[in-house]
């Protein structure tokens, strides 16, 4: 030990040596600020001059800094002082596992709690992309408030980074201190740590959450049994059991073991990672289950598995139970040879808290990975976006994070790794945990498919042929080529053989072609011909091809060597959603047998919503259709109405009449509305068709007659509309790219002199959603410096001054008449909001913000407002999915059985 009692680092006072090993040396010490004790461990002056040591300090660090969970070890600091580097961590009063074990094995009650303990800790931080590497006993404290996680000094990212080594392997060979008797952090401790290190760690190939799942299975089989899953008296001999021997089963060294834990541990060390449990959390939800089968009466069966340790209920997860043992049984009778595989249906609903997000732009139809284990899902929850991957053999989805906005998901061959498209960008994850990485640009995303030669085929933007592209990233090229009648490639699925794929083609000049339909392709421009035709996207599984057909879902034999139809379609259901906006179907299948659909309801798209201010329905709900945006006239008799997809035409709809009238027509997209002050005029964007590669700003008599006028044609086509002054001097707009590439500006448009645009507000960050107050006098904006976007109102012309609005976040500010309330959306909570404001000459005041209701199910759509306000302020009208965001998913197992019968 190297630091005396007394010493201080800061402001933490040295009174003694808890451990050491090779990394670190780590004391008990008081925060004299606090007066609390803590451990601080240090790095030793014989490695503080090291890079290397001092990159794995930090790493740790890092690490610790991410998490936050009662089962990890708390990082309250790090710091250096007189040359030393030191983290400042929770003080934890027990004994490691390590210490525990020398007195024999643990009671199964023990195990399990101790067990699911672990499993959540690592859950947590695979979730944050952090892989521990060195799960083992001796980094395991037992303590009364349970097992905590310590030591991640070599903890890294589940990305690999480029600066650092291959394998820990190798720094663990040429490693020259061996390890303390008692160590809390070993590094040296080389077969110590090899026989619970992972096959693939031990071969020095990259660790992902599953490695640290190996180690987890070497923890519980040496508490279930008091001895090491696999022994070793040399590093040498220690890698060869890891790689090549099986440990013997739990029970036949512990006969009190029940047999499901031989199965659990069986399961964790498999050689092949894909065989293991492929998440801590699956690992958690068996050991729950043998900890209850243990308590409950001897009955023969099973008692539920519950929804979380500690209280947290799980998500309903809609396998009913009763279907749930039904699909075992039936798994089991088809594996033992005794009867065949019957087919099995079941329907799945949205969790609670969880909204489905299947239809539209910002979203997508659920997929099945190709080995049927896991299904990958986009879903709203508190206002916000993202993906979810739920093991099929559990009740309880699990967020990905970095997966925010995703949209159309796909699987990679080996069912490891999701593609999705996210903000502008093609992107991958693998499900066990990881940062999300960029494959290539992709604007707006129009599905893809991962091929098993490494090859994604993609389509980069709504009016695009396909492209291919290296899963591994890289610059795609065009491999189909858009022909006159079509405007779009899309909706790629490969064939077995890795080299043709099928594709829908489509025009959005005529939605509803008969000429629409499905083709085959090849990586190689060679195979180009039509398959079939068909409105909707389709897929190829278990010899048939999957297609939908005047909302019936249908499966036909496809002959892969002559990639020709054969026989005659036969309908699996009468009803399936279909997406005519994006001539997507919401169904996905898998190779196992295994298909998902959702029902189709009554019309596609969205709805009109109208709401009084306590969110209790205020008017008749509209038609479904593919709404976009919806702005309330000056004098409240009509509606502006962009609908469509991909490409929004405008509308204007008569509230008295029940009339509704179309604006625009061509083949462009119309969107981002605003009325003129006298409501005589309605100003849009328009983008595509004349303007490819651009936009314009447009304004049109909102009676329809005469022509449309264009105000303004940028070539930035992510130019957009906002708002129109109310003395009708100025358009304000926004252009540019979120603050993941250049940044989104306000710009302001003079309708007089010299009409040239000038910027409004280009800070750091994004801005966007401006509207000018009724006066004209102040301007309220979203603005984003990070990841949340927050309201302001500021004075117009720009001065500087600013005052911010929301609490804690806020999208879509709405002035009431008077200027004397502001309404906007709180995306995390889902809570839609009032504030009372009030501008007194150059100064603004911001009252009360209240909330008046929450909205849980308006569209994802964060392109446009979601929703506009009556004068008073009494009524307001939200785009929202209806019912279609809790519409269930039907499961069929085994649907293939069906169609040998016939």
């Amino acid at each position: 030990m190297s630091l005396a009692t007394g010493k201080k680092l800061g402001p933490y006072e040295i009174q003694s040596p808890l451990g050491a090993g090779g990394m670190g040396e780590v004391y008990r010490a008081r925060d004299t600020r606090l007066d609390r004790t803590v451990a601080v461990k240090i790095l030793p002056a014989h490695l503080s001059a090291s890079a290397e040591a001092r990159q794995r300090f930090e790493r740790e660090a890092r690490a610790i800094s991410s998490l936050s969970h009662p089962n990890i070890c708390h990082l309250y600091d790090v710091g250096a002082a007189d040359g030393v580097h030191y983290l400042v961590m929770e003080y934890l009063e027990g004994e490691t596992l390590a210490a525990r074990l020398v007195r024999g094995a643990l009671p199964l009650e023990q195990l399990v709690r101790s067990g699911i303990e672990i499993a959540e800790g690592l859950e947590q931080a695979h979730r944050s992309g952090v892989v521990h590497r060195d799960l083992k006993p001796g980094n395991i404290m037992l303590t009364k408030s349970g097992a905590k996680l310590m030591d991640f000094g070599l903890a890294k990212s589940a990305a690999p980074a480029a600066s650092e080594p291959a394998s820990e392997l190798t720094q663990a060979l040429s490693s020259p201190r061996p390890a303390a008797t008692h160590p809390l952090t070993a590094e040296g401790s080389v077969v110590g740590t090899f026989q619970y290190m992972s096959p693939e760690q031990v071969e020095g190939k990259e660790a992902d959450a599953r490695s640290d799942i190996f180690a987890l299975g070497a923890l519980l089989f040496e508490m279930a049994t008091g001895k090491r899953a696999f022994e070793g008296k040399s590093a040498t001999s220690a890698m060869a059991a890891v790689l090549e021997r099986e440990p013997p089963a739990v029970s036949s060294l512990a006969p009190a073991a029940p047999p499901a834990l031989d199965r659990i541990v069986k399961t964790c060390l498999e050689k092949e990672p894909d065989r293991r449990f492929q998440s801590a959390h699956d690992v958690g939800l068996q050991l729950q289950w043998l900890g209850q089968a243990a308590q409950a009466p001897a009955t023969g069966v099973a008692p539920a598995i519950s929804g979380g340790h500690k209280g947290r209920a799980a998500l309903p997860w809609a396998f009913a139970g009763f279907a749930l043992v039904l699909a075992i049984i039936f798994a089991s009778l088809y594996i033992t040879g005794l009867k065949p595989r019957p087919v099995l249906r079941a329907q799945i609903v949205a969790p609670e808290k969880l909204r489905f997000n299947f239809t539209g732009d910002n979203g997508g139809p659920p997929a099945i990975s190709p080995d049927g284990t896991h299904m990958v899902f986009s879903a709203i929850a508190e206002g916000k976006s993202q993906l979810y991957v739920r093991s099929m053999s559990t009740l309880t989805p699990q967020p990905l994070p970095g997966t925010e906005d995703a949209i159309f998901p796909f699987w990679s061959p080996d069912s490891r790794s999701v593609a999705f498209f996210a903000n502008g960008k093609l992107r991958r994850i693998e499900i066990a945990g990881g940062p999300a990485l960029t494959i290539c640009d992709s604007p707006v995303g129009r599905g893809g498919s991962w091929g098993k030669s490494g090859v994604i085929v993609f389509t980069p933007n709504f009016g695009a042929s396909l492209f291919q592209v290296p899963a591994s990233g890289g610059t795609p090229t065009a491999v189909t080529k858009l022909e006159a009648k079509y405007t779009t490639h899309r909706w790629p699925w490969f064939l077995p053989d890795g080299q043709h794929f099928l594709y829908l083609a489509a025009n959005h000049n005529d939605p509803n072609s008969a000429d629409t339909g499905l083709y085959v392709g090849s990586l190689d421009s060679k195979e180009n011909r039509l398959v079939v035709l068909t409105q909707s996207s389709a897929t190829y599984v278990s010899g048939y091809l999957l297609f939908v057909r005047n909302g019936a879902l249908l499966a036909q034999s496809l002959d892969t060597s002559t990639l020709q139809l054969k026989g005659e379609p036969a309908v699996l259901t009468d009803n399936v959603q279909v997406d005519d906006g994006v001539w997507r179907a919401t169904f996905t299948a898998s190779d196992n047998g295994t298909l998902l659909y959702q029902p189709g309801v009554a019309g596609s798209g969205l709805t009109l919503s109208w709401l009084d201010r306590s969110g209790k329905p205020a008017g008749p709900t509209g038609v479904r259709d593919a709404y976009r945006e919806a702005q309330i006239s000056p004098d409240g008799k009509r509606l502006a109405l962009s609908i469509g997809q991909p490409l929004g035409a405008i509308w204007t709809y008569d509230l008295t009449r029940n009339v509704k009238a179309r604006l625009t027509f061509g083949g462009e997209n119309n969107d981002d509305l605003a009325w003129s002050p006298d409501g005589s005029q309605i100003a849009y964007t328009a983008s595509l068709g004349r303007f490819q590669g651009g936009a314009a700003i447009m304004s049109k008599a909102s009676s329809g007659a005469g022509e449309e006028k264009e105000q303004l044609r940028t070539s930035d086509n992510t130019t957009a509309l906002l708002d129109w002054s109310p003395d009708g001097r100025y358009l304000i707009y926004r252009t540019g790219t979120p603050a993941t590439g250049t940044g989104i500006d306000l710009w302001v448009l003079p309708l007089f002199g010299d009409r040239k645009p000038a910027p409004y507000v280009t800070a750091p960050g994004d801005q966007d959603y401006a509207q000018f107050s009724p006066d004209g006098r102040w301007v309220a904006y979203s603005s984003r410096d990070s990841t949340t976007f927050q309201v302001f109102v500021a004075p117009f012309p720009w001065t500087g001054a600013k005052w911010q609005v929301s609490t804690t976040d806020g999208v879509f500010p709405r002035w009431r008449r008077d200027g004397k309330e502001l309404y906007f959306l709180a995306v995390s909570s889902g809570q839609f909001l009032a504030a009372e404001v009030n501008g007194r000459g150059e100064s603004f005041e911001v009252g009360q913000v209240r909330p008046l209701f929450a909205i849980n199910n308006i569209s994802a759509n964060t392109e446009s407002t979601q929703y506009s306000a009556t004068g008073d302020g009494q009524r307001f009208v939200f785009i929202t999915t209806g019912e279609a965001g809790s519409q269930p998913l039907t499961l069929v197992e085994n649907w293939t059985a069906e169609l040998k019968k016939r």
